[in-house]
């Protein structure tokens, strides 16, 4: 898995080092340092996969030779405790090939180049024996001054700045993650770096730690676990004795939670569907709430609708506005311009009063003071009041009318966006109005049909005693029958034929014959049509038929 390491480190005189010596122990080369005569020879060191030399555009042709470079580099610097080289040392993915990690450190080395415009020795090197068989790295040593046309030149004191070196170190940090996340993408690779602490990250977890040259020595020459590497995993098991304490008293609660998130991770392991994934389910709460809302006034009355329309029916526009917040502000401006627009007239009207009436109480020092054979100080200042006063009074006025058209636009602007704003509102409640007077419509019509049933139901239960009445009447043979034969014979046969029917019967067994008569639903309502029609000639006659 790919790690993330970027550190800066200076080669400084104070410490015994030179710019010569560190350039060809990582170049694996022998460099002659020039000012002190003494040889560096790395020619037999190991593990130097590649040497290359970075300069920014217009370099003289001496810098391509790293001997020259960096004695000129040493030669450029005078006090005894100068930095003479700055070291950035990079780790590089080991999922890269190598022709992919070195150029991935050679295009991190050329942007620093451009941008600082010094010059870089680009040295990869492979993993050390016994060690990480992973951990290729590059070593990139820059000149602390700006190499041009004429040599070296200006230091580079952006990076030495305290202020300023450290946000540039992070910012160069940030992009060689930026630098080698992309070249892990363009290999298909999908683990990616980052180039924030652990805490900055939102992990829990103990950093690894850097044994160093030192340490890592010692345990390749003597075989044995160095001394920092004993101390190191004395505060590691420490520190994990103390976790999992704490882990244990966070509970059941905890341990249930951290492995639900773990579950979810595992399961989410792709960002972009756990994104769709959610914006599914949102979009299917959404339409459950908008069919359950749908579902909800369909069952309302018409009574309930009208209610609800009141409910949602948003306040007017015109008093929306009134109450915009930029509308009061604008308006409140152009009061308070109004209010020192009659303050100014005002007070221009009193310095006039106040030196006309002045003027009147010493007539013959004003007219000395017109004529400028004198002047008077109370005279002078009403009179250069007045010319202020109504000087900001003819200023103000303009003001007024600009303060006046930008109300006027702000108020048009706040009625645009509440216009816009109570659309969505105003065709919700035209749905709901439309809906209303459909649910009137059909309550009407309910209405109506259970009236007629309720009709249906007293015609029904009317028929049992009509029946029995008119069967009576005719057995009796009423008054008047006989003159009215022809009214008889033009009732309807199949009433004839029931009547006639159920007078012929016994009187104990007209009960039975009536209540089969009821109980059977067709015959009941054949009863009830043919009484219906029997009546409706009654009252074409204007007259009732007795029997």
């Amino acid at each position: 898995m790919a790690i993330f390491h970027l550190s800066v480190k200076t080669v400084s005189r104070s410490a015994g080092r030179s710019a010569t010596a560190a350039a060809a122990y990582r170049a694996g080369v022998e460099i002659t340092d020039e000012r002190t005569g003494e040889i560096h020879d790395y020619t037999r060191k190991g593990g130097v996969e590649s040497a290359e030399l970075v300069l920014p555009a217009g370099a003289p042709e001496w810098a391509a030779d790293r001997a020259a470079l960096w004695n000129a580099a040493e030669q450029a610097e005078k006090r005894k405790n100068s930095t003479v080289a700055r070291e950035f040392e990079i780790a590089l993915p080991e999922e890269l090939s190598p022709a992919e990690r070195a150029r991935l450190a050679r295009d991190f080395a050329r942007e620093i180049v451009e941008r600082h415009g010094c010059a870089a020795d680009v040295c990869i090197h492979a993993p050390g024996r016994g060690g990480d068989d992973r951990n290729h790295h590059a070593h990139i040593l820059l000149t602390t001054r700006r190499l041009g046309p004429d040599g070296l030149t200006e230091k580079t004191r952006e990076l030495d700045d305290q202020k300023t070196g450290k946000v540039l170190v992070t910012e160069w940090r940030e992009r060689y993650a930026q630098l080698q996340n992309e070249r892990l993408r363009e290999a298909g690779l999908s683990v990616q770096v980052d180039h924030r602490t652990l805490a900055e990250q939102g992990q829990d977890r103990e950093p690894t730690r850097h044994l160093g040259p030192t340490a890592t020595a010692i345990e390749r020459r003597t075989g044995q676990p160095s001394r920092k590497r004993q101390d190191y995993e004395q505060d590691y098991e420490q520190d994990a004795t103390e976790r999992l304490a704490r882990a244990k008293a966070a509970g059941e609660l905890e341990r249930q939670g951290k492995a639900a998130d773990a579950s979810i991770i595992s399961l989410s392991s792709d960002i972009e569907a756990a994104k769709r994934e959610r914006a599914e389910q949102q979009a299917r709460e959404a339409r459950q709430r908008e069919q359950a809302e749908r579902q909800r006034i369909e069952r309302m009355t018409s009574t309930e609708l009208a209610a609800e329309i009141g409910r949602l029916r948003p306040p007017r526009v015109i008093d929306l506005v009134e109450r915009d917040r930029a509308v009061l502000q604008a308006e409140a401006e152009r009061q308070a311009l109004q209010n020192q627009h009659t303050e100014a007239g005002s007070a221009a009207a009193r310095a006039r009063d106040q030196a006309q009436a002045w003027r009147d109480a010493h007539g013959i020092r004003a007219a000395l003071h017109d004529k400028g054979l004198m002047q008077s100080a109370t005279l002078a200042a009403l009179e250069q009041q007045r010319a202020e006063k109504r000087a900001e009074w003819q200023t103000l006025g303009p003001r007024i009318e600009e303060a006046s058209l930008r109300v006027q636009h702000v108020r048009q602007q706040a009625h645009q966006r509440i216009t816009a704003e109570q659309a969505p509102t105003l065709a919700k409640l035209a749905e709901l109005e439309a809906l209303r007077k459909e649910k009137v419509r059909q309550e009407h019509e309910a209405k109506q049909r259970e009236q007629a049933r309720q009709r249906a139901e007293r015609e029904r239960a009317a028929v049992p005693q009509d029946f029995a009445k008119l069967a009576q009447r005719r057995e009796l043979r009423m008054s008047g029958w006989s003159d009215r034969g022809e009214q008889w014979k033009a009732a309807p046969e199949g009433l004839k034929k029931l009547i006639d029917g159920y007078n012929a019967a016994p009187k104990e067994a007209r009960p039975a014959i009536l209540a089969r008569i009821m109980d059977d639903p067709k015959r009941r309502d054949q009863v009830r049509e043919l009484m219906a029609e029997q009546r409706q000639q009654y009252r074409a006659n204007d007259r009732g038929m007795s029997l």
